[in-house]
C-alpha cells in the first residue's frame, strides 16, 4: 500500500472514530426501558393537537403506549388493530397512545392523515426525547400499563400470531364490568375523542 493511501486511511480513521464513539456512548447512556411493575415516565409530551398527554391522569384505565414509525411495516399493521380494540373495549376503559419514533413532523402528519379513521392518541416525537426516556431502541415497542399506572406487560415486535395472546393479556387487566358489557365493551353514549 502506498504511503499516500496509508496516510489517507489514517486520516479517515482519526476523523470517523470520534463520531462512532460518540454514537456508541449515546446508545449506552439511554436509560433502560421501564420494567414490569414500575411506573413509566408520566409525561408523554403533547398529542398532535397540542394537548398534554399525562399518564398520571389516565389511572383507572388500561393504557397501551406503542412506539411506531411510518417505515415500519409491522407498526402499520399493529396501529389499526389497536385502534379497533380500543373502540370495541371503550375509551373509558382503554387508551391507546401511539408515539412516533423519531420521524420528521411531515412524515408523522402524513401517516395520521392517511389513518384518520383510527381513533388513537397520536404523539409526535421527532427529536426522540420520549423514545430515549422510555429506552426504546427498536420498534414496534409496546408497553401495557395497568389501571394503577404500572407497567404490566411489554412487547417488542408484532405479528398476527402474537395478537390473540396480547388481546388476552389486555383483557386480563380490564375490570369484569367492562368485559361483560353488551356490544363488546363499547359505551353506547361514549364521546368520540378528537385526538
Amino acid at each position: 500500500m502506498s504511503r499516500c493511501l496509508q496516510a489517507l486511511m489514517l486520516t479517515l480513521c482519526v476523523l470517523i472514530a470520534p463520531t462512532v464513539l460518540a454514537a456508541e456512548k449515546q446508545e449506552k447512556e439511554l436509560p433502560p426501558s421501564p420494567g414490569t411493575g414500575t411506573s413509566p415516565p408520566p409525561d408523554l409530551g403533547k398529542d398532535r393537537n397540542g394537548n398534554p398527554v399525562d399518564l398520571s391522569r389516565l389511572k383507572g384505565k388500561v393504557v397501551i403506549v406503542t412506539f411506531w414509525a411510518s417505515w415500519c411495516g409491522p407498526c402499520r399493521k399493529e396501529l389499526p388493530v389497536l385502534g379497533h380494540f380500543q373502540k370495541v373495549v371503550g375509551r373509558d376503559a382503554l387508551e391507546v397512545i401511539a408515539v412516533n419514533h423519531k420521524e420528521d413532523r411531515r412524515d408523522f402528519i402524513n401517516v395520521v392523515r392517511a389513518n384518520r379513521n383510527i381513533d388513537l392518541t397520536w404523539v409526535p416525537d421527532s427529536q426522540g426525547k420520549l423514545n430515549d426516556a422510555w429506552g426504546v431502541r427498536s420498534i414496534p415497542r409496546m408497553f401495557i400499563i395497568d389501571r394503577e399506572g404500572h407497567i404490566a406487560l411489554r412487547h417488542i415486535g408484532y405479528s398476527e400470531e402474537s395478537l390473540p395472546g396480547i388481546i388476552d393479556e389486555i383483557l386480563s387487566l380490564l375490570p369484569e364490568e367492562v368485559k361483560s358489557r353488551p356490544g363488546g365493551g363499547q359505551q353506547p353514549n361514549s364521546a368520540k375523542s378528537s385526538r
